[in-house]
This record gives C-alpha cells, sequence and structure tokens, in this order.
C-alpha cells in the first residue's frame, strides 16, 4: 500500500526575478514498511521534497496523495492538522523544546493531540525505553549528548503514530558512533514495526542502509534504485 504518493509535483521559488525550479515534475511511490534515501548534491530538492511530502510547504503545481489524502489541497490549516496526526519528523537540529525533559518533550505531540495523561506518560515512556533512553526520562536537552537528543526527537516523531517518518539530514551534527547508534534504532523500528522512513542526507552511512535511493538532480528524479 502506498504511504506516499506524488505526481508531477513541482516547487518554483523566485530568486530575485529569476524562477528556480527547486522540484521540477517529480512522479513517485512510497510503499508502506519501506527504509528510504533521498540522496542528490546541495540544490537538488531534497530538503524541498521532503518538506513538501510533509505539508511543511505547497506546491506550485502537482499533487501529493499522503494516506489517500490530498495534501497539496489543504490550505495551511488543515495541513497542520493533518501534520499532527499523520507524520513525524526529524530534524538534523533535534528542536527539542529546551525547557522540556525528555519525557515531556515526547509527551508534547500527544498534548496536542488531547490524549489522555495517562497515555501520553505511558507511551512516552515506552518510547523513550525502545531508543534506550529509559534511564535519562528527567533529563532536559542540554544534559543529553547530540545522539542522545536525537533519539529523542525519534521518540518524539514515533509519539503521534504516525503513517511515516521524515528525516532531514539526521545523522549531520552526530559523531560516528551516535549516527550508527541511531540508525540501529530507526532500522529495528523499521523491521519490527513496519514504520515507514524516508530519509534527505548526504550520509554515506544512512545510504548505505537504505533498502530503496532516489536521487535528485535540478529538482528532478534521475536515479530510482531498490535494494535486497
Amino acid at each position: 500500500m502506498s504511504v506516499i504518493r506524488t505526481h508531477k509535483l513541482t516547487r518554483i521559488y523566485q530568486d530575485h526575478t529569476v524562477p528556480v525550479r527547486a522540484v521540477d515534475n517529480v512522479t513517485l511511490e512510497i510503499e508502506e514498511g519501506e527504509f528510504t534515501t533521498i540522496v542528490g548534491p546541495s540544490g537538488s530538492g531534497k530538503t524541498t521534497l521532503l518538506n513538501l511530502v510533509g505539508g511543511l510547504d505547497s506546491p506550485t503545481s502537482g499533487r501529493i496523495e499522503v494516506g489517500g489524502e490530498d495534501i497539496s489541497a489543504m490550505d495551511r490549516s488543515g495541513r497542520v492538522g493533518f501534520r499532527l496526526h499523520h507524520i513525524g519528523f526529524v530534524f538534523q537540529a533535534y528542536n527539542l523544546i529546551p525547557v522540556l525533559t525528555a519525557q515531556e518533550n515526547v509527551e508534547f505531540i500527544m498534548l496536542l493531540q488531547k490524549r489522555p495523561r495517562d497515555e501520553r506518560v505511558r507511551r512516552s515512556r515506552e518510547l523513550l525505553e525502545s531508543v534506550g533512553l529509559a534511564d535519562l526520562v528527567d533529563r532536559r536537552p542540554h544534559e543529553l549528548s547530540g545522539g542522545q537528543q536525537q533519539r529523542v526527537a525519534v521518540a518524539r516523531a514515533l509519539a503521534s503514530l504516525p503513517s511515516f517518518v521524515l528525516a532531514d539530514e539526521p545523522t549531520a551534527n552526530l559523531d560516528s558512533e551516535s549516527a550508527e547508534n541511531l540508525l540501529d534504532i530507526m532500522e529495528r523500528l523499521n523491521h519490527e514495526q513496519k514504520m515507514t522512513f524516508v530519509f534527505s542526507t548526504h550520509d554515506a552511512r544512512v545510504v548505505k542502509r537504505a533498502h530503496r535511493v532516489i536521487t535528485l538532480r535540478d529538482g528532478r528524479v534521475v536515479g530510482d534504485e531498490a535494494r535486497a
């Protein structure tokens, strides 16, 4: 089953008076349970494509379906509500709330979803345990290493029970050991829970583990390799 489907997706920005096709006529499908990486040189459109699929940006033309819903037809408010319930995000910069503990950061998205407190506490603790942070639930971000903060971000991305997780350069700020540990966790979640992950990355370690590699150049798909 396709969790993401795009059709002739295009995003044009104005650079002064020059139109720039950041994403240019992209048609693709991502199936449930995929562990897919989008690669390409800087400026190839990787992050723009993730932002479009994640509802953080709207296309100039074309269509984006997520779980059968046409998010390209939604207004900003509609996309915000849809993201809250269907899409998990892991960013390069972690984006944790500094004044909240690890558990509270994971709980926060469930609070926005208006889930009962007992459920929020139980699920946040289960998720932090699943990423190896059961003994650090009360630590604030400044008390955690970069790798630990990114693991909190992964737990937070899963808290909303999303259809898939978008990860934009998730290993960029991590040392080699932390990056490998993070990828181990994501790969295990993909295998055990069939969670769909879509990465945007320059990191060869991420690409090596991908089951599918989509290559962009100048906003266009120029390669799509499935791996065993």
